[in-house]
């Protein structure tokens, strides 16, 4: 699905589809990068923080979670907006509330207060960026009259977990022997939002809209049939994304006594293990897209299971095993979500489906706070153990709902 091709009136016509290309795309991919890392570097630093500052636990978990809460009215606001106003000032505005955040959470050294709205922001920002700069990075990256959707999506993914692998171990190094760590950790953060928003700056805008109200795709596609194929082939899959994850390097490091090196190297394994099956799950796609969730949620499964068998040893090398299967189990659902939502989304509708996305995959982002909150009731063991038999019944629910719905076509360049 290419968007240049649309008639006057819809996104994507004008000078700015003309100047459209890889090299743009890969300029502006680099927010993505940013958005990514801003997430993955208060995570590296939970350990720090409750040894370092006497944060409790529940602090601690509660500001893990206050991203998501931030996270979903900036992806709710942001993909709409973008929509009507243009993928450019929304992502680059988003970039320079990201860079904001780190600023304030720098702060937090000294006050901790100071935590809880950069935590906060830091959501807003990222959340802004993924259903702005998603959709952007897709369009820029589409030449002109070419078919390569599907491809461009995954460039968003795989910009979005490279922030992910590399914010977080960063972040934890720096910390561990760095003389203010709660400061310095951050510095690099800073540094690359700064640099993507000025290689952001040449890419053009995406959007053209000559009057009225907005174009259409030109296509059968309508908002009603959008809404229930978003809803039976994406809904069961995405929350997933980010519970797997999550948990692979929030929680499973405490819970097998790793330290705050140990902390880092889990968050650099569980994206990184999702960035290398990522060219495995597009071969899965090109014979059967369905088959790239089946596979996703049942390597979740298997993830959660070994997650119980490391929480149960106190094994920090199983854990670590156990967090490489969940981010494998992250890298095939990632991969279908945006797949799907290339697939899925008429282009004048592109933001704020991918904004749909987004964040129902950043509600799975809740379950550390959900396993803290149960583990009075139940152990972590008996809760990945829980964790997994969920993720088979996904499963078992998208297949029965791919079963009775009408498949859409697959997006070009897949």
């Amino acid at each position: 699905m290419s968007i240049t091709t649309q008639t006057s009136g819809s996104p994507g016509t004008g000078p700015a589809a003309t100047l459209r290309g890889p090299g743009h795309g890969v300029r502006a991919a680099w927010i993505m990068t940013a958005s990514g890392w801003s997430a993955n570097q208060f995570s590296a630093l939970l350990g720090a923080y409750r040894s370092e500052l006497g944060l409790s636990e529940s602090a601690v978990t509660g500001l893990f979670a206050l991203y998501v809460v931030g996270l979903v009215p900036g992806l709710l606001i942001g993909g709409p907006l973008a929509d009507r106003a243009g993928r450019r000032p929304v992502a680059l505005t988003a970039l320079a509330l990201n860079l904001l955040s780190t600023g304030v959470l720098m702060l937090g050294a000294g006050t901790t207060g100071w935590l809880w709205p950069g935590r906060f922001l830091t959501g807003v920002s990222a959340g802004a960026l993924l259903a702005a700069g998603s959709a952007w990075i897709k369009e820029l990256s589409s030449p002109p009259h070419a078919a390569g959707g599907a491809m461009a999506s995954r460039r968003a993914g795989l910009f979005v977990s490279a922030g992910f692998a590399s914010g977080g171990l960063v972040a934890a190094l720096i910390a561990r022997w760095s003389a203010a760590p709660m400061v310095m950790a951050y510095v690099p953060h800073v540094l690359l939002a700064a640099g993507a928003g000025l290689a952001a700056l040449s890419a053009p805008e995406t959007v053209r809209r000559h009057g009225g109200h907005g174009g259409h795709d030109g296509g059968t596609k309508t908002p009603t049939r959008t809404g229930r194929q978003f809803r039976r082939a994406i809904l069961p899959v995405a929350p997933w994304v980010f519970a797997a994850p999550s948990i692979g390097f929030a929680t499973l490091p405490g819970l097998v006594h790793g330290g705050l090196v140990y902390a880092g190297v889990a968050t650099a394994v569980v994206p990184g293990t999702g960035l290398l099956v990522q060219p495995l799950a597009r071969r899965v796609a090109r014979r059967h897209r369905l088959a790239t969730a089946v596979a996703g949620l049942l390597v979740v499964a298997v993830g959660f299971g070994a997650a119980a068998l490391a929480v149960r040893a106190v094994s920090p090398g199983l854990g670590l095993v156990a967090a490489a299967v969940l981010g494998a189990g992250y890298g095939f659902v990632l991969t279908y979500g945006l797949t799907e939502i290339s697939a899925l989304a008429p282009p004048h509708r592109l933001a704020r489906l991918t904004a749909y996305f987004w964040t129902a995959a950043y509600a799975g982002m809740l379950a550390p706070y959900a396993v803290s909150l149960l583990s009075g009731v139940a152990h972590p063991p008996a809760l990945f153990t829980a964790a997994a038999v969920l993720a088979v019944l996904s499963c078992a629910v998208l297949v029965g709902l791919a079963e009775r719905s009408p498949a859409h076509p697959a997006p070009p360049g897949l």
